[in-house]
């Protein structure tokens, strides 16, 4: 028996078949969940499309983050296949590029400050509130990703950095609203992983370099070993976990000095 059997969930932001998200799908699937997926654009709609076939699932539905109507509609949808479900998995971040090289105050401008802001962190809390009502009532999660720029400063991730200290507080804040309703609320920090998302950010071969030789483990990590996290984090073994951020990352957040 898996982990997630009778177990519905909604994966938001699969891009490729080397994203965080597509791992945490895998790990779902094998563990008995039943999937949905979201798409941003027509762009993407062919791949995802591809992607779900080949974890058996054919609720493909559109949204981009930055509308809150695709965001609503998203939920309208679903409810055609799914009267409720127990799962979200918030796995979308974006900054724009030319503010995650270089110096954080040199590059950084109003629009792209809000844009990070929006798009990584306002996101999940903007999918939660239109998702509560299908989820409520039983042990449900929500799960977001995060990364240790979030609570320490790293070389050119800049304001994604602040956008995920924001996302991690929320984090706390939703746990602490949704409670109550049976709903729990997590995130993982992930170490760096070689990913479509992780390629804007200059630099990121230095830091899978640096996580490599400095971490407990001496390694990186996969998306796979991040998806087993999930797993675990969104079944019932967890069921009194809420409001945590878990880091997946080989040890590399408690080095002080190597």
């Amino acid at each position: 028996m898996g982990l997630l059997n009778n177990k519905r969930a909604l994966i938001v932001g699969v891009a490729s078949n080397r994203s965080i998200a597509w791992g945490i799908a895998q790990a779902m699937h094998r563990e008995g969940a039943q999937l949905a997926f979201t798409y941003q654009n027509e762009k993407l709609q062919g791949r995802v499309e591809k992607f779900a076939s080949e974890l058996d699932s054919k609720i493909i539905l559109p949204c981009d983050v930055g509308n809150d109507e695709q965001i609503r509609s998203v939920f309208d949808n679903l409810n055609k296949y799914w009267d409720e479900f127990d799962i979200l998995i918030h796995s979308v971040a974006f900054a724009p590029r030319e503010l995650l090289d270089g110096e954080y105050l040199k590059n950084l401008t109003r629009e792209g400050f809000l844009t990070a802001h929006e798009i990584s962190s306002y996101s999940f809390s903007a999918l939660a509130n239109a998702s509560r009502k299908m989820m409520q009532g039983g042990n449900s999660a929500m799960l977001t990703l995060s990364y240790l720029g979030a609570v320490r400063s790293m070389p050119n991730y800049n304001v994604m950095g602040l956008a995920k200290a924001s996302l991690e507080a929320n984090v706390r804040y939703m746990a602490s609203n949704l409670g109550p309703e049976g709903i729990r609320v997590n995130g993982i920090s992930a170490g760096p992983i070689r990913t479509l998302a992780s390629s804007g950010i200059s630099g990121m071969r230095d830091f899978l370099t640096h996580v490599e030789k400095v971490s407990p483990l001496r390694r990186n990590i996969t998306i796979e070993e991040v998806g087993n996290v999930a797993a675990f984090l969104c079944s019932d073994y967890a069921s009194a976990v809420t409001g945590e951020i878990t880091y997946v990352d080989s040890g590399f957040n408690t080095v002080g000095m190597s």
